[in-house]
């Protein structure tokens, strides 16, 4: 019998940790190759970590609701035959290694990873960059607490954070820590004073007929990002009607056979997510992001197309270079992750990047929306119902009212940084894209 080490796999570029969320064997079970054996949880995905090989779980070393890094190994399972390990590289196999002075780097190496701080517990709003920063350079959960920050509303900032980790290496600065001392972040409170963290107990229903319900972990997240958002961002919104008789006669011609050809359904998020990836190329100031005092401006177009699960949740899968992609291939990626989003199956990378988002509010018949940014981008654009609306009609020979299709686009954008003059142009642009559609066009 040989072990094997099931390792938390990369799941990205961006995400460097997960929550087991549940153990679907137990040890002592058997287990084939690709067999899933345990589902996890990043900040907006859920998914399955399979196993590479066939054998029995005899080991589990992390339990339910435990943060796990990427690489981290999560489990062992005997497998039989051959000695299943990693291949040893060159310099390893070449050269006689001290096997006690590897086993205690090891273990050093252990007990920095094995319990990551985290920073989910507190009250105050930290960017993924200062958070970031604070992991590599173990700074403490009580010491980042307890910084006194420069940014909006006191946030600590990449500045304030850095200035912080040059502060320390000096031998003769004492270190910060918070108001409320612990030993531990991820250990509860052993003396009378109750954790910050303590969560208040569950509403009674007063006259028996109500029934309470705990939100779910995606619910809670989601819950969360909203009032993070509301609180950081500064909202404005500016509206414009757009009249799309021209991509509704289109769609209408072509659908059929467009379907015949590529294989997938012609809706109309392709056409509008085309539109606005134009846009954003017009207008660069809108594909940006905040951090603190600095603006972030973004290389990629890469667009967030928000989407309803079975379940009522909310997800935002990401169009990666969608300012790349012609029509074709637009659907195609739209119709993959709309899809992959229903059935539970996106990878944690498929909501990484966004830099600009679009919301389809018209699908559930809303004419318009006031949608809330999804951070740390500084604009969201709602797409409203298409309606048959009388219309004034201007022609050489005079105007006249006549039935056309049209919609309202709304855009939501964060004051701090985007100004009215920008975010009333940039609806405007996409407005005129749609409008000047070619009913004539290839697909």
């Amino acid at each position: 019998m040989a072990k094997f080490e099931l390792k938390l796999p990369k799941m990205g570029e961006s995400v460097a940790e997960a929550t087991i969320t549940n153990w679907l064997k137990k040890v002592g079970d058997h287990i084939a190759a690709d067999e899933a054996v345990l589902e996890i949880a990043t900040d907006k995905v859920d998914s399955e970590v399979p196993s590479e090989v066939s054998g029995i779980l005899s080991e589990i070393l992390f339990k339910e609701n435990d943060v796990v890094l990427v690489g981290q190994t999560i489990a062992y399972i005997e497998t039989e035959g051959g000695v299943v390990v990693d291949a040893p590289s060159e310099a390893t196999t070449a050269a006689n290694v001290d096997i006690t002075a590897v086993e205690k780097t090891f273990e050093a190496a252990k007990q920095l990873v094995a319990t990551p701080e985290d920073f989910s517990a507190s009250e105050k709003f930290y960017s993924p960059l200062v958070k970031n920063i604070a992991k590599e350079e173990g700074i403490s959960f009580a010491e980042l607490e307890a910084l006194t920050g420069t940014g909006k509303d006191g946030r600590v900032t990449k500045t304030d954070i850095l200035e912080y980790v040059s502060k320390k290496q000096d031998p003769n600065f004492k270190t910060q820590t918070a108001a409320q001392p612990t030993t531990n972040s991820q250990q509860p409170a052993t003396n009378s004073q109750q954790p910050a963290t303590a969560q208040k107990a569950a509403p009674v229903s007063v006259n028996g007929q109500d029934e309470v319900v705990e939100m779910d972990r995606m619910r809670k997240l989601i819950s969360g990002y909203m009032v993070q958002s509301v609180q950081t961002s500064a909202h404005v919104q500016s509206f414009i009607e757009v009249d799309v008789t021209n991509i509704v006669k289109w769609r209408d011609k072509v659908k059929t056979a467009f379907e015949k050809r590529e294989g997938e359904k012609l809706t109309y998020t392709p056409i509008f997510m085309e539109a606005v990836a134009k846009a954003l190329k017009d207008f660069p100031g809108m594909n940006i992001s905040v951090d603190g005092d600095y603006i972030i401006k973004k290389k990629n177009i890469n667009l967030g197309m928000a989407a309803a699960l079975p379940n009522g949740n909310l997800i935002v899968p990401v169009i990666k270079n969608a300012d790349q992609l012609n029509l074709v291939g637009m659907a195609k990626a739209v119709n993959d992750l709309g899809n992959r989003a229903k059935a539970g199956k996106l990878k944690p990378d498929d909501t990484q990047g966004g830099t600009y988002t679009v919301t389809n509010v018209g699908t559930f018949g809303s004419v318009f929306g006031t949608p809330i940014i999804n951070q740390p981008q500084v604009g969201i654009l709602a797409l409203g119902a298409i309606r048959k609306v009388p219309a004034v009609i201007e022609t050489p020979e005079g105007d006249f009212i006549g039935i056309r299709q049209k919609m309202f686009l709304s855009h939501s954008y964060d004051h701090r940084v985007v100004d009215g003059a920008l975010g009333g142009s940039f609806v405007k642009r996409v407005a005129e894209y749609l409008e000047a559609f070619d009913a004539n066009r290839d697909y």
